[in-house]
């Protein structure tokens, strides 16, 4: 009796012990780990760091405006200077003996300064171009005018663009732009002057040759 049961519990043990192997097997569930990611939201996001500094926009350096030349530079640069009256303009077209299309502006010279004589008519060429970008002339305008000594062609130009044009009123006085004031306000004779007679201005030009 006693070898009988042994042997059906055996029986039961074997059979339990493959039950695993011939029935289909059952996964047995890990336990779940559950991941909490941050919401970032847009109000919720802060990319500035504590211990940095606070934003500043660039600073830009002030730009130092052009210095302008003084008198004395000016009055050197020019071949020629004198007062008169426009009497014609010539538009006077590219030849063989001129390779560009110029402007012969023809001026009476009443006061001359430097490079000019009292009384006489003299013809100044200028390239077409310097016409077209302002250096214009209308006959009958009374004016003081420096230019440059001419070119090899002979052509010449103010110095300094419109710095080199002075209106002259009814008296007879040079009338000086704000630019002409801004340039030559450290002058000891044209400083601060907004008219000044042609006399003065030949004497600021002759002080001018004195400090070369």
């Amino acid at each position: 009796m006693s070898g009988r049961s042994g042997f059906c519990l055996l029986a039961v043990l074997l059979a339990f012990l493959a039950a695993p192997v011939s029935g289909q097997q059952r996964s047995v569930p890990l336990p779940r780990r559950v991941i909490t990611v941050p919401d970032f939201g847009p109000q919720s996001v802060n990319t500035t760091r504590r211990d940095a500094p606070p934003f500043r926009p660039a600073q830009h350096l002030p730009i130092a405006p052009p210095t302008l030349p003084g008198f004395p530079q000016f009055a050197r640069a020019a071949g020629m200077i004198f007062s008169g009256t426009v009497k014609g303009v010539e538009r006077r077209p590219a030849n063989r003996g001129q390779a560009v299309e110029t402007v012969a502006v023809t001026f009476h010279v009443e006061n001359a300064i430097r490079g000019a004589t009292p009384g006489e008519d003299i013809v100044i060429s200028q390239w077409i171009g310097l016409w077209s970008s302002g250096q214009r002339y209308r006959v009958g305008e009374r004016l003081l005018l420096f230019f440059y000594p001419p070119s090899k062609l002979g052509l010449t130009s103010r110095v300094g663009g419109p710095m080199g044009r002075f209106m002259i009123d009814r008296g007879g006085r040079v009338l000086l732009t704000a630019q002409h004031l801004a340039a030559f306000q450290r002058d000891p004779v044209l400083g601060g002057k907004s008219r000044v007679r042609i006399s003065d201005f030949a004497l600021a030009v002759r002080s001018a040759g004195e400090e070369e």
